[in-house]
């Protein structure tokens, strides 16, 4: 078998995100007679009065016969779906309306009016965009409460609050954890010009007569008097999804249209979505952080209470979609009777516990008794049907009425406030429920005819089903109706219920309408030809085609496919091919090898000569093939589960001779071996590229390279069952096929050493319209030795994929073709790891048992053509070869044309060559993209910048700076002095921060401020001094001002209180708060002394003589030692002093021979450090430097967006995030700091301001990040080690940590304020953070007896324990404002956990840590300092997985991190 390929001969197309999906037949409405549009039976349609308004809609002239004007076709459209008159037809126009009308779907022109010259506001196009609240003139209800204030966002979704940040909630399922309203929540797009979202409030009579007559007709009970006083409109507009930028993919063409509006009136609220015809073009979104994993979450859509004040309830919410097909049902459907419109009652000052949806349907508890709850039916399983509009559906002449199913029985709430109605995909789906009909019956409810009255009653009816064995109507009274199986579907789930039937508004139909025609030919048998050969075990396969309405599915397995039904009448037919679809706009979708023709109803392509395909994907004949992908698979093997993701895939395929070898790799061993007789996995690309015999064509040419192939199998004895789904995605650019496998259930176990063998065969395959199918068994054997044990299983497989409708084709019973498999081979390595299929294939018509006669070898593959060749039958056994296109020779040798080096390519210029085998492709040079034809090479336009334009929303230039991010990107920052998100600025009141001295007036100005000292005083303001020749002490000066400015009416200053000589009293109290304290000899506060009114004031007294102070060298070597652990090692420096504590002139490192001269500040004086073995001359006699000590750097300014700051001793890195990788290149030191220990740092993002802790200096300074900011120090006494901080940037205050005064204290950013939260019971505090949206502080203390982490308010109240077991060393500590989890990191247990702030909730995130100090989170991961690793080590939230590592270059222990955001995180309540 040395012709097999390895997993690693081909490279696989990775970092394609192309992800192709069959939509089943296209939803386009047929053409009809002299302009009239034909809709499938999609939307409700029974009774004569239905019919009677279905004629009105779709007829185009008038009553006297003349064509209407497009005006008054669009003026009286909505009136016409409204008004719709009950006037019996005679029966000949009724066969003429069933065939040619039904409820077409929302036309666009009839949504709602918008634009903004209706008013409507435009917001800012972008990926996340949020409005501005918009403030309603009258609250409108939303479940029990009342809300004046709107937001629309940009992601499908209107709310009553600001939205948080999109990867809060776009990707999430719901509920969420604010108020939604979704008419399609998705990762929504309208950059680039990408489609617009308009919103306004509306109280015209128009818009509010409109919304009136779609409540009253979904809700004709409830709300037959509803008159709206408000309407609320919110549309989007053409507009895209998400996708990542990239070079060489251009974006999207799909693009959605979608309408909401909000009615109401002073007591209730109702909710329209809209989704017109063809309006919904995508119908979920990708994750921004899935990287290359090929996902896509469907659309949701429905309602939301948010999050309740129990944090353990959730509170209620309504989901309408949960899968791709129910979001592409939103247009084909309704709970209206209009195709595409959803009425929903949403709010009210009655009780209502949840959102209750508009039904027209039967109201059978009045009716008809409703089902016991185990018997009860889902109205929601229509949205999860494949549903399109060729599954037109006929009246047999005895269906007088049609049945509505009951709706749900009404069950107890249990205490949980949630109704789940997204729909679950069910393989046997019952009759539908509440109005809504399952695919293959007619929708079973008309618009309601209404009039002007308000209140109009409807009669109720009677309801009629088909009797599935004689077609005729019967009437149900109130029997259960079976689903396809004769079993009776039940809803009920725990913990979840539907709208009991006083919930759901039902509608009915005048009994007297009439009776429709049969449809001609209804009711004949099936021939044997129109059904493949029946199937055991009495299971309906429902294929993704369509399958006509009403057919028996008997207890005979049944694979049934659809012919269009044409009778001799459609000759007379003429199309209206004025918005069909031509190749002189689409001729792009066919393949490069393909010619574009157009025809009656539309355009289908064609594989040029020497290539074969369906048109849209073509490959040369005779050439080899290559197909790439994934497998993945979750199976019992016997018993054992074994899993396996993204394994790679790999054949190669030699199309002349119908060999084709496949190849998996890393498959676990006990799975690998079970799949040994699978061979239909390599089966399918054996039947793809078939060697054909004349006439006939292998399945490429019908599918192309995008398609489904499922596969059920099932295993005799033991009937173990397995399920395989394999997806092609497309050709990539050097045309290897893209597919991905899944594989899941139960497989028989085969021991090892086992070896399978099957036996050539033959399979029949059914082609219909758009699949393919096949029934099929096989018998395989599995040797060892002399062990040979004869099984058998059974193979049902459907291939389905999108035709061209539009070539004319002949309508004849579905046609069979055999494939013919004459070598099989199945082979396990277990050494690589590799399981391999070889097959041998051939297709061609089925073939009666006869006498072989002799074949051309062109047809068995016996000939001896090269394999990039063709082989060209001639007589008898004659043939000639023929290389394949794009290779040169006799057919019996054929190489490669480099058509790059001959010049047969059609590159144009700036364009370069790359040749390929049998082909080429052009790439272009920098600056440069492929046109359409992908040859030429046309110039990249350079995006215009809007900061440069002036097409920016920034606030004003004096107010906000606009930056440039590239493409049409941009960001807006307000400018120092100013405060905002950018787009709009106010002024900051730098008076209110108290940034002047204490004995000088603040002037706040736009922008900025300034300070001007007392009289008295002299200075800048920012720091004052008295005036000696005033001759008052400072502190008659401050009392002389104090006293000044009581002049002034509400002046509430603190008069100080000096003794005989002028000094300040130690004790002072206020004269008009009762607030007293202690201060020292220049009137500053002591902090921790403060007490409040009433209570006995402290004891003030002059500090008791003690010994020296530490100096600086003093001070250094003490906190140096103590990091150290009080012994240093051998190359750790330790400052040396003299006994009067001044720093020795020689310092050297450790007991190393590098050494330097100091001056007597300890810093090193320039070209004095030596080489080992020179000791420098250091002259402590030597003057002090005349010179002034030179400045810390300056700020090295950071990159603009997301970056993470960490300590790391005498300096703080800086280390941007790109998403949430770590841009390790990027990296750099933000700021150096000689002599400093840096342990604590965190961040305001409202003044750009880095703040840190200085164990060494026993400080806490800060500094801006604007360029060439120097450090300042805030507080620089009262300190011992200051370790952990938190910046409360709400209120202006900053938390730390003392774990040498065991204390915790707070003040504000400035260092005033300062004051004393904790001084007990405390050991070794260390990590502290703060939540200041609930006004919660958090920190640890990793006491080594009774570690625990604790929490208070933000004033120091309501102290408790939160987490006090199974921790060790809680180092790290981080709250998470979006997450609103507290999240720790132990580096006694080595884990990573969170809590909710309770404490509940608790759960391990990572338990393999190495030795984390501190911790910070981020979207979905957490970054810590190790000092394991010296670096900053990345964890996924969700997974735990360590996903990155930053190693810095200078290697040390890195202490504190912080995540510094381009904007202030709101957070979320």
């Amino acid at each position: 078998m040395s012709n097999f390929p390895r997993a690693g001969d081909w490279v696989p197309a990775g970092g394609r995100s192309q992800s192709a999906r069959w939509e089943g037949p296209e939803s386009r409405p047929a053409r009809a007679p002299a302009g009239i549009q034909v809709a499938g039976w999609r939307g409700a349609a029974s009774g004569l009065a239905g019919l009677a308004g279905l004629a009105g809609r779709a007829g185009t002239r008038s009553a006297a016969g003349q064509p209407r004007s497009g005006a008054s076709m669009r003026g009286d459209r909505a009136a016409r779906r409204l008004a719709l008159q009950p006037l019996p037809p005679p029966p000949l126009l009724l066969l003429l309306l069933l065939l040619l009308s039904g409820a077409a779907a929302l036309h666009p022109g009839e949504l709602f009016p918008y634009g903004q010259s209706r008013g409507d506001q435009l917001l800012q196009e972008g990926d996340d965009e949020s409005s501005a609240a918009v403030k309603l003139a009258s609250p409108l209800h939303f479940y029990e409460a009342q809300f004046s204030y709107l937001y629309v966002g940009t992601n499908g979704i209107i709310s009553t609050q600001d939205f948080p940040r999109e990867t809060q909630y776009v990707d999430d399922d719901f509920p969420t954890d604010f108020p939604a309203i979704a008419p399609f929540l998705a990762d929504i797009d309208t950059s680039q010009g990408r489609g617009q979202v308009l919103y306004r409030e509306d109280t015209s009579l128009a818009v509010l007569g409109q919304a009136a007559r779609y409540v009253r007709a979904g809700f004709p009970r409830t709300a037959a008097r509803f008159t709206p006083t408000h309407a609320f409109l919110a549309t989007w507009e053409q507009v895209g999804a998400y996708e990542e930028a990239t070079s060489r993919a251009p974006p999207s063409g799909e693009l959605n249209t979608f309408q909401a509006v909000l009615a109401s009136d002073e007591s209730d609220t109702y909710a329209l979505f809209l989704y017109p015809a063809n309006g919904l073009q995508f119908f979920g979104t990708r994750p921004k952080e899935s990287y290359n994993v090929q996902l896509e979450l469907p659309a949701r859509v429905g309602f939301c209470r948010g999050e309740t004040d129990d944090l353990k309830r959730e509170g209620p919410y309504f989901s309408l979609t949960s899968t791709e097909q129910s979001v592409k049902n939103l247009y084909q459907q309704s709970n209206l009777g209009i195709p595409g419109v959803w009425a929903f009652h949403i709010g009210s000052t009655s009780p209502l516990e949840n959102i209750r949806p508009a039904t027209i349907g039967g109201d059978l508890t009045k009716a008809h008794p409703s089902p016991p709850p185990e018997q009860s039916f889902r109205p929601e399983a229509a949205l999860e049907s494949d549903y399109t509009e060729d599954n037109l559906d006929y009246y047999d002449e005895n269906e007088g009425e049609v049945e509505y199913p009951p709706s749900e029985p009404e069950e107890a709430w249990n205490g949980h406030s949630s109704i789940d109605v997204s729909f679950q995909a069910k393989a046997e789906l019952g009759p539908g429920g509440g109005g809504i009909s399952p695919p293959d019956s007619v929708p079973a409810s008309p618009l309601p005819h209404l009039t002007a009255s308000d209140g109009q009653s409807y009669p109720e009816t009677e309801s009629v089903t088909l009797d599935p064995q004689t077609k005729e109507g019967r009437v149900l009274e109130g029997r259960d109706v079976p689903d396809l199986n004769g079993r009776v579907e039940s809803s009920e789930q725990p913990g979840t219920r539907g709208p009991a039937p006083s919930e759901i508004e039902s509608d009915s139909l005048d009994p007297t309408q009439g009776t429709p025609p049969p449809h001609p030919g209804r009711g004949a048998p099936l021939s044997e030809e129109d059904v493949p050969p029946a199937h055991p075990e009495g299971k309906a396969v429902l294929l993704n085609y369509s399958v006509p309405a009403h057919t028996p599915l008997g207890q005979g397995r049944q694979v049934l496919g659809v012919e269009d039904v044409i009778d001799s009448s459609t000759e007379v037919f003429t199309y209206n091919a004025a918005n069909k679809e031509t190749c002189e706009h689409n001729h792009r979708q066919c393949s490069r090898h393909a010619f574009c023709t157009d025809y009656t109803t539309g355009f289908c392509c064609h594989c040029q000569s020497r290539f074969y395909g369906n048109g849209k994907h073509c490959l040369p004949a005779g050439a080899p093939h290559r197909v790439n992908g994934k497998v993945s698979g979750h199976l019992h093997v016997g018993h054992l589960p074994v899993h396996f993701s993204d394994v790679d895939l790999h054949a190669y395929v030699v199309s002349n001779d119908g060999r084709a070898y496949t190849a998996i790799s890393h498959i676990p061993q006990p799975a690998a071996q079970a799949l040994l007789p699978l061979t239909p996995i390599g089966g399918l690309f054996g039947w793809l590229f078939a060697l054909e015999k004349p006439g006939w064509e292998n399945g490429f040419s019908f599918t192309g390279a995008t398609f489904t192939h499922d596969m059920e199998i099932t295993f005799y004895p033991g009937e173990e069952r397995v399920q395989i789904t394999q997806t092609a995605e497309g050709l990539d650019p050097e045309n290897y096929l893209s597919i991905k496998t899944n594989i899941q259930g139960q497989v028989p176990y085969i021991p090892a050493n086992f070896t399978a063998h099957i036996a050539p065969y033959k399979e029949i395959y059914h082609y219909l319209d758009s699949a393919v199918t096949s029934t099929s068994s096989r018998d395989y054997s599995l040797i060892f030795g002399a062990i040979n044990q004869t099984r058998s299983y059974r193979i049902y497989q459907n291939i389905t994929y999108q035709a061209c409708r539009h070539a004319p084709r002949h309508w004849a019973i579905p046609t069979t073709r055999q494939l013919n498999v004459d070598r099989v081979f199945a082979l396990y390595t277990e050494e690589e790891s590799l399981l391999r299929f070889a097959v041998t294939n051939q297709i061609g018509p089925v073939e009666e048992n006869s006498e072989p006669t002799p074949v051309n070898p062109c047809y068995d593959g016996s000939h001896t053509c090269d394999i990039t060749a063709r082989c060209h039958p001639g007589t008898d056994v004659d043939y000639t070869c023929e290389c394949a296109s794009g290779y040169q020779g006799d057919g019996r040798s054929c190489v490669d044309v480099n058509e790059c080096a001959t010049g047969s390519h059609h590159c144009g210029p700036n364009s370069m060559c790359v040749n390929l085998p049998g082909s080429y492709r052009c790439e272009c040079r920098s600056g440069y993209e492929l046109a359409d034809d992908r040859h030429t090479c046309v110039l990249i336009a350079p995006p215009p910048n809007p900061c440069e334009d002036g097409s920016h929303t920034c606030a004003p230039a004096g107010q906000a700076r606009c930056i440039y991010h590239g493409g049409s990107t941009f960001s807006c920052v307000c400018l120092p002095g100013y405060t905002g998100s950018g787009h709009q600025c106010t002024d900051v009141d730098e008076c209110s921060e108290n940034r002047c001295h204490p004995s000088a007036t603040c002037y706040n100005t736009p922008g900025s401020f300034s300070c001007r000292c007392h009289p008295g005083y002299h200075g800048d303001g920012f720091q004052c001094t008295p005036d000696p020749a005033s001759g008052l002490k400072p502190c008659e000066q401050q009392q002389h001002h104090a006293h000044a400015q009581q002049a002034y009416p509400g002046s509430q200053l603190h008069i100080p209180q000096c003794d005989d000589q002028g000094h300040f009293l130690p004790l002072q109290c206020h004269s008009s708060t009762g607030f007293c304290w202690c201060v020292d000899s220049d009137g500053h506060e002591v902090p921790g002394t403060r007490t409040p009114p009433g209570s006995t004031p402290p004891h003030c007294r002059p500090p008791e003589p003690t010994q020296r102070p530490q100096t600086v060298c003093e001070r250094w070597r003490e906190n140096l030692l103590e990091h150290y652990g009080g012994t240093p090692r051998d190359d750790q420096y330790v400052p040396q002093c003299d006994d009067l504590g001044h720093f020795i002139p020689l310092q050297c490192h450790g007991k190393s021979d590098f050494c330097w001269c100091v001056d007597q500040d300890g810093r090193e004086v320039q070209g004095t450090r030596s080489q080992p073995g020179i000791t420098p001359a250091c002259i402590p006699t030597v003057a002090p430097p005349t010179v002034r000590p030179v400045p810390r750097p300056d700020v090295t300014p950071p990159s603009v967006g997301t970056f993470l700051l960490y300590a790391q001793g005498q300096q703080i890195g800086h280390l941007p995030l790109n998403g949430t990788k770590l841009q390790k290149d990027m990296a750099k030191t933000l700021l150096s700091l000689h002599g400093s220990i840096v342990v604590g740092i965190d961040y305001d993002c409202h003044e750009r301001m880095v703040y840190w802790t200085d164990v060494a200096g026993r400080t806490i300074s800060r500094a801006s990040l604007q360029p060439g900011a120097e450090p300042e120090t805030i507080i620089n006494s009262g300190l011992i080690s200051p370790e952990g901080l938190a910046i409360d940037h709400f209120r202006r205050t900053m938390y730390w940590t003392d774990s040498g005064l065991d204390k915790i204290e707070r003040a504000r950013l400035d260092g005033s304020e300062r004051k004393a939260l904790f001084h007990t019971e405390l050991v070794n505090p260390r990590a502290i953070a703060v939540d200041p949206i609930r006004g919660n502080l958090y920190w640890t203390d990793w006491n080594r007896e009774a570690p625990k982490i604790e929490t208070s308010s933000l004033e120091g109240e309501n102290r408790r324990i939160l987490v006090n077991k199974d921790i060790g060393l809680p180092n790290g500590l981080t709250f998470d404002p979006f997450s609103k989890l507290l999240c720790w990191a132990d580096a006694g247990t080595k884990k990573l956990e969170c809590t909710l702030p309770d404490g509940t909730g608790r759960r391990v995130i990572q338990n393999n840590l190495n030795y984390p100090f501190s911790i910070v989170s981020y979207a979905d991961h957490f970054y810590h300092t190790d000092w394991r690793r010296d670096g900053v080590i990345s964890v996924n939230r969700d997974s735990g997985q360590f996903t990155d590592e930053y190693l810095p270059e200078q290697r040390s222990h890195l202490y504190g991190i912080t995540a510094v955001y381009p904007y202030c995180p709101a957070g979320r309540k």
